[in-house]
């Protein structure tokens, strides 16, 4: 009889995979790499969008203040 208290039973599936472990941390390491240039990306673009909205702003408000240009007259030959 086989004894209940591990002395000579093993499990196969508790086992450590060297080339499962290598694989897996390939598999980290690509995913991690991919994660950190979506996020620069993302805070690239959301730094353009509030640049644009904070310009696009201050020209609104400062062209309500300021008046219109004067137009241009034509040189007479």
């Amino acid at each position: 009889m086989a004894s209940i208290r591990g002395v000579g039973v093993s499990n196969p599936w508790l086992k450590k995979n060297p080339f499962m472990s290598m694989w897996l941390s390939g598999a980290n390491s690509v995913a991690n790499s991919a994660r950190g240039r979506v996020a620069a990306e993302a805070k690239r673009q959301s730094t353009t969008a509030m640049t644009k909205s904070t310009n696009d702003m201050f020209s609104i408000w400062t062209g309500a203040l300021t008046s219109a240009a004067p137009s241009k007259r034509k040189k007479k030959r």
